[in-house]
């Protein structure tokens, strides 16, 4: 028997988070579509994945650890801590990239059949979670180099994993929106990803921070993701600080609410101006 679809004024609002449900196979095809074509007609495939964060790791190894001399977290080598630093951070910025993106990539399923907007970004995010999982295979094998077990710290791990994509995905869903109306945001996108590289403690440990300037560099909500992280990795090597990292959960909450306050109210317009 076929699905009747009932049509009638302000439907769809009151049933837009049910909808987001009835549309899951529509976020799985999209989900799939995006990871087939991620590495298309690429020579070595998925293993940029491990590349880019690899090349990252000893460059920034080199210059923080060996030229300015900075501690590592504890005893922990500080490649590793490094590598523990950039999975977080690569995730985040795949994730913000992909979906700040994601609608004007899709400009012609948007302009003619309605689904809840909200899929479209969120479905990248999976492509941003495979090239994760893949990353995180890499940071096992740096483990095994430098004997450093895991140990049950481990087990958080997810927590900040969704952190990261709660981090991510505010701020997404709100350039996401105004990239649909102004599309000068498509350049502004990647200069906020390396911003981002830079003032979140991928290279270093946040524990050089003054401890008068820690709380306030906690704004940035990565450096809670960062840190839980590195506490997870490195089990005792790498200590939470607590009050940072309810500052960054703060701040995450807040501009994930903005995020998709501002991505509903101009969500019926996208199909006219894309």
């Amino acid at each position: 028997m076929s699905e009747t679809v009932i049509i009638e004024p302000g439907r769809n609002q009151r049933n837009y988070w049910f909808d987001l449900w009835r549309y899951r196979e529509l976020f799985q095809v999209l989900a799939w579509r995006d990871l087939k074509v991620r590495y298309k007609q690429t020579v070595i495939g998925a293993a940029w994945a491990v590349i880019r964060p690899l090349a990252t790791m000893i460059v920034f190894a080199f210059i923080f650890g060996r030229v300015a001399k900075l501690p590592s977290d504890g005893t922990a080598p500080y490649p590793l801590m490094v590598f523990a630093g950039m999975l977080p951070w690569t995730f985040f910025s795949t994730a913000l990239s992909e979906a700040s993106n994601s609608l004007i990539n899709n400009a012609n399923l948007i302009s003619k059949v309605y689904f809840p907007r909200l899929i479209v970004p969120t479905s990248t995010v999976v492509v941003a979670f495979v090239d994760f999982l893949i990353t995180f295979s890499m940071l096992l094998v740096l483990m095994a180099w430098y004997q450093y077990p895991p140990g049950w710290r481990m087990l958080g791990l997810p927590a900040f994993v969704l952190l990261a994509f709660l981090a991510s995905m505010g701020p997404a869903l709100w350039i996401t929106a105004l990239n649909v109306k102004y599309r000068d945001f498509r350049y502004v996108i990647p200069f906020i990803v390396q911003f981002s590289l830079y003032v979140s403690p991928v290279g270093f440990s946040s524990s050089v921070v003054p401890e008068e300037w820690r709380f306030l560099y906690s704004i940035n909500p990565m450096v809670g993701v960062i840190d839980g992280f590195r506490w997870c990795v490195l089990g005792g090597q790498s200590q939470l600080y607590l009050p940072g990292l309810a500052a960054s959960l703060c701040v995450t909450v807040f501009f994930l609410w903005y995020g998709i306050h501002r991505f509903r109210n101009t969500e019926k317009s996208f199909a006219d101006l894309i």
